[in-house]
């Protein structure tokens, strides 16, 4: 870990320029992804630090889209937007993240999981394109942090009872408080994920925020959540059946209602939103059967939700320096002036419907599998979660590269070399996961 966190560190004090932070936390990715082909996991570094295969999957994740998000961000750059305190920021949640996903102590991680707001509050409220990013803002404190005082609790419980900080601790004897330990630990990691109902402040954010705001809540902040609720699964197994099962219900009725909504959006970003909340849904039903089919699926599902949501983020902010529009109505022709970005957005939209050879597909197969194990009932929201995914995919897709192009749009400032490495920088390891599975799960 020594090689990927005192390089992120010596990056903070150095401060380089804007490419060879890109060529930088590029190499790092490099060296994260030696950690897939170890055959040591799992390991405890200290009494502070661990590592195993989950872990070193998400770090990967983290240190493969960092780079493409200052890449997107070649606009704060190009105004002189204050780049050397963005690349601060970036840097500084890098290094954040990158200690969340590998710190095994209970309360480190709570301070972890907590600094990450702060980053990213200050990529939206200071490169947020209009004024509404301040209520944004304060959606996302106001969510995240009062979600996190019964982690806080939860954990002050745990340790008076167990007097053990250990975040790999398992819990073999069980009181009468343990089912309450678990709802409130598991809060946090809900608001976080999110969990329908506590899902308001997502698609504020991220209309709100910057691409690079945008592309990191996607890909990396949401999948803390799911990271926390895996690892409070493995500490506190829940044993109280029955709220397991209203969880799971609220969960895919949830993404049912949200994928719905989403069919009806016509801004890009806001679309975007809303599905990361009904993909996101599933892996919480996955996390919550429990079973190992669920949770290696749950896996799968925040690392190729993860490429694919930060793609279609940053592909539509491509499509608004275009038009200075969001919305699908301002965004139409892209077939007929970049036949090559046309290509890209279908297969951006497939891998989002979970259609072959995108990983997403063995995800969901995964996940909708245990869900149904759960209840039969399932069937209906999982059923008509899939056929709202087709059909909102397939409506971007279709608004967005048909009909005439808007006259006031500019497509020379799409196609650009630059624009075309970030969304294949996205595609690449989607299409590799699904021909290569076990780089992401252990089967």
């Amino acid at each position: 870990m020594l090689t990927i966190t005192l390089p992120l560190l010596l990056l903070l004090i150095v401060k380089p320029k804007w490419n060879y932070t890109i060529l930088f936390l590029s190499t790092l990715t490099t060296t994260s992804i030696m950690y897939l082909y170890t055959n040591f996991m799992p390991i405890n570094l200290n009494h502070m630090m661990g590592l195993d295969f989950m872990s070193a999957t998400l770090i990967t994740l983290t240190l493969w889209i960092m780079p493409l998000v200052i890449a997107a961000s070649q606009n704060i750059k190009l105004k002189k937007n204050l780049s050397s305190f963005f690349l601060l920021n970036v840097t500084a949640l890098t290094l954040i993240l990158v200690l969340g996903f590998s710190v095994s102590h209970l309360f480190s991680f709570y301070i972890l999981f907590e600094a990450s707001l702060v980053p990213t509050l200050l990529i939206i409220m200071k490169w947020g394109y209009q004024p509404e990013r301040l209520q944004a803002g304060m959606y996302l404190m106001l969510y995240t942090i009062t979600a996190s005082l019964p982690l806080l609790a939860g954990i002050a419980i745990q340790v008076s009872y167990h007097h053990s900080y250990h975040l790999f601790f398992v819990l073999h004897t069980f009181t009468s408080y343990t089912s309450l330990v678990w709802l409130v630990m598991n809060f946090a990691f809900m608001v976080k994920l999110p969990l329908f109902v506590f899902h308001l402040w997502l698609p504020k954010a991220h209309v709100e925020a910057p691409v690079a705001g945008s592309m990191i809540l996607a890909a990396v902040l949401l999948k803390l959540g799911g990271y926390g609720m895996l690892r409070v699964i493995y500490m506190i197994p829940p044993i109280n059946l029955t709220l397991k099962f209203y969880l799971i219900s609220l969960s895919l009725w949830g993404g049912m209602i949200t994928s719905l909504i989403c069919a009806r959006q016509q801004d890009m970003k806001s679309l975007i939103a809303y599905s990361s909340v009904g993909h996101m849904s599933l892996v919480m039903a996955g996390v919550l059967t429990n079973i190992q089919w669920g949770l290696w699926g749950a896996v799968a599902m925040m690392i190729s939700h993860g490429l694919l949501s930060s793609a279609l983020f940053a592909s539509a902010d491509m499509c608004y320096s275009m038009s200075n529009s969001r919305s699908l109505i301002m965004n139409k022709g892209l077939n007929i002036a970049i036949p090559t970005m046309s290509m890209l957005w279908f297969i951006m939209c497939a891998a989002n419907m979970a259609a072959p050879p995108s990983c997403n597909l063995m995800a969901e197969i995964m996940l909708i599998t245990c869900a149904a194990v759960a209840s039969k009932l399932m069937f209906i929201p999982l059923g008509v979660m899939s056929f709202t995914a087709a059909a909102y995919s397939l409506t971007l897709y279709v608004s967005m590269n048909h009909g005439p192009l808007n006259t006031l749009n500019n497509p020379a400032l799409f196609l650009t070399p630059r624009n075309l490495t970030i969304i294949l920088g996205h595609i690449i390891p989607i299409v590799i996961i699904m021909l290569s599975p076990s780089l992401i799960v252990l089967w």
